[in-house]
């Protein structure tokens, strides 16, 4: 143990050592003559160098044939050090022993820094009406910003929507705070630090913006859909396979409402860069039925027989025309496709469909077209050659009287519950909505 109390005891003392003895001497020709008169006059210079500045108080000098001993203990090693540049640019010095200190008492050391806090308390209290002056311009400006902010117009009549008018407040704010702070930091004298403030803003702005890419990316995809307006209130939309009609646009998902009644919640950065159709911006809107007939049938009458069909219908329009057309051959049958238009706002979609499928079979029956089924013959194993394969089709059987060929209701009965629903779930939150100003729809 006393081995190691010694060997901690040098170790401390050698930067006190390292520090009296220093490789800065003085350089130059040593001459042979020694004059007492010279020495005193070198130490009465040194001593008015070390009088005129502060922490050497304490310093002894001694000279004696031209060699500088110093003694004596100084606030902390940088004051020591210096010594030793200071007395070596004396002339007449030719070597100097510096073995002055730092003091280790409280009082010394606590001294100038207590000098230093009452010098800084004393520049505050001179500097407190600037900055309370710089303080009342930034409040000011931020005051004008805030209070220009608030006003309903032009903010309202520039958005397409409130939540861009508020990002328009929110930018407007931003840029009076940022006005005011230049204000406030030029009559402080100190505006070469907005670029500081402003990049180290920046920085921290990149950090966050890749920890929530997510978040920001949804952000900006909210305002995007805001702005664009790619859909209304109550249209009927299909995005990434999910059909719906829309309730609302929020900041963060676009929410829709399925023909079964259920919500749809989609994030809008997933709504901006997904495939919209939207069935409901057009009143137009065309369906397509399928119609299979046997390969005996006299094909053009059959397409004559379901375009005059379906032009009958009430809720058919007349411009666009319908069409008619052989899709393909397929195993037992030829399929027709029959095409018609419907104003899609009064005539609910798949009502008129399905009307017009079950008026072109009932006109196929009457006028005798057949329609096969697909049929298939099993051949037994061990049996002999079989028989050539023959087509099993009905035999036409027209009706003795045609049926009634009459359309049914195909409103759009369904649609208008479902608008209904839609409208009372808007009511509950429309300040969470950002499709405030509705798409005209064409009457």
């Amino acid at each position: 143990m006393r081995r190691v109390a010694f060997c901690v005891l040098i170790c401390l003392c050698l930067p006190i050592a390292a520090l009296a003895q220093t490789d800065l001497q003085p350089t130059g020709t040593i001459g042979v003559q020694d004059s007492a008169a010279q020495d005193a006059a070198i130490a009465v210079r040194i001593r008015d160098i070390l009088g005129e500045l502060d922490g050497y108080e304490d310093i002894t000098v001694t000279v004696s044939s031209g060699i500088v001993r110093l003694r004596g203990t100084t606030l902390d090693t940088a004051s020591a050090a210096r010594l030793t540049e200071l007395v070596g640019r004396v002339e007449g010095v030719v070597a100097i022993d510096n073995t002055v200190t730092e003091t280790t008492d409280v009082v010394e050391r606590l001294n100038p820094a207590m000098d230093r806090f009452r010098a800084r308390l004393t520049q505050l209290l001179a500097f407190l009406p600037l900055a309370a002056v710089a303080a009342s311009a930034f409040l000011l400006v931020v005051f004008a910003g805030f209070l220009l902010a608030r006003m309903r117009q032009p903010w309202d009549r520039l958005a397409p929507n409130a939540f861009i008018a508020d990002i328009y407040r929110q930018i407007l704010r931003l840029a009076f705070v940022v006005a005011g702070l230049v204000v406030a930091l030029d009559i402080l004298g100190a505006a070469a630090l907005l670029s500081t403030i402003l990049g180290a803003a920046g920085i921290v702005g990149l950090a966050i913006g890749f920890a929530v890419k997510d978040t920001v990316e949804n952000f900006i995809a909210s305002i995007m859909l805001s702005i664009r307006q790619p859909f209304a209130p109550n249209d009927t939309v299909e995005i990434e396979g999910d059909i719906g009609k829309v309730i609302r646009l929020t900041s963060r998902a676009t929410i829709l409402l399925s023909f079964d009644g259920n919500h749809i919640r989609i994030p809008n950065s997933t709504v901006f860069k997904s495939r919209i159709i939207n069935y409901t911006r057009n009143d137009e809107r065309r369906f397509v039925i399928d119609l299979g007939v046997a390969y005996t049938t006299d094909l053009a009458a059959a397409q004559a027989l379901a375009l005059e069909t379906v032009q009958a219908l009430p809720f058919v329009l007349k411009t666009p025309e319908a069409s008619v057309w052989i899709e393909e051959l397929g195993d037992s049958a030829v399929i027709i496709k029959v095409a018609a238009w419907i104003a899609q706002h009064d005539t609910s979609f798949l009502k008129a469909r399905s009307e017009a499928w079950r008026l072109c079979l009932g006109a196929f029956d009457a006028a005798g077209i057949v329609m096969p089924e697909t049929t298939l013959r099993v051949v037994g194993v061990g049996e002999g050659q079989p028989a050539p394969a023959k087509t099993e089709t009905s035999s036409p059987h027209p009706s003795a009287s045609p049926p009634e060929l009459e359309a049914q209701n195909v409103q759009a009965s369904d649609e208008a519950a479902l608008e209904r629903i839609v409208n009372a779930e808007r009511e509950e939150l429309q300040e969470d909505d950002l499709l405030t100003r509705k798409t005209l729809r064409p009457e």
